[in-house]
């Protein structure tokens, strides 16, 4: 009978070791954070989601002692806090960038010019998808699309938008974040870091100054619509009435 093949050095059956814990202090913060999560759904495991978040914040991706974490204080196993970390693509396995730069190659986008703009940024900062710069500033990735259709080419960083964007405006914003000066999204909240949007996304509010006030929802191009159904007129673009109602399109001011 043959034998198998098998990785050399790797026994096969032989059990991992197990995840390493958080240090003390830090596990301790993260459990009062983790109480107050949980108290917010009438089942625990349903906290996994913001939980994963909370780990992330931490360490800027979920870690094997992340999982750990998650599986104890929710009472699943390792293999069911993975199954769910390993699903969402906004959870990090690994070490990445301070800043997630993520290019929208979905259809709309790309033939806008996403394509270019994500070619052009893998040449200019000098890694591939899902790389990240030497000093860990930036991670370059190419992203599936993100309801911003009307924006595009859009650029998220940090999953806040950077619309109508070219080759060059996004090299210039790159060229920024690399060099620490300020980075405004072109609409929601204030930039930050990986680690800190991942604490908002676990549902701590955002307490630097001005985030609420500056945080909104959709721009005018997305609200086109709505405004129209309201009977009201537009403020860009045209209306093109249903069919068998009127042979002519109405532009805006007439």
């Amino acid at each position: 009978m043959t034998a198998s093949p098998q990785t050399p050095g790797v026994s096969l059956g032989m059990p991992q070791l197990p995840a390493p814990d958080f240090p003390a202090d830090v596990r301790a913060r993260l459990e009062a954070d983790a109480r107050e999560v949980i108290a917010r759904y009438p089942d625990s495991r349903s906290a996994l989601l913001p939980l994963l978040h909370l780990t992330q914040s931490e360490e800027g991706y979920v870690s094997r002692t992340g999982i750990r974490f998650c599986a104890e204080v929710l009472g699943l196993t390792t293999a069911e806090v993975t199954a769910v970390a390993t699903f969402y693509t906004m959870y990090r396995r690994g070490p990445s960038g301070d800043y997630q730069v993520g290019v929208c190659t979905n259809t709309l986008c790309a033939v806008m010019g996403g394509d270019a703009i994500f070619e052009e940024l893998k040449e200019h900062l000098g890694v591939g998808n899902n790389e990240t710069t030497p000093d860990g500033k930036v991670t370059l990735e190419h992203i599936e699309c993100n309801a911003a259709c009307d924006y595009a080419p859009v650029v998220m960083v940090n999953w806040e938008f950077f619309d109508n964007q070219t080759p060059q405006s996004a090299k210039a914003m790159v060229d920024d974040l690399l060099a620490g000066r300020p980075v405004a999204p072109t609409r929601g909240a204030p930039l930050c870091t990986y680690k800190e949007t991942a604490r908002i996304l676990a549902g701590f509010p955002d307490e630097r100054p001005g985030a609420v006030e500056a945080s909104g929802g959709a721009g005018p191009a997305s609200l086109i619509g709505l405004r129209i159904a309201r009977g009201e007129t537009p403020e860009h673009g045209r209306v093109v009435h249903p069919r068998g109602e009127s042979a002519a399109d109405t532009e805006e001011g007439e």
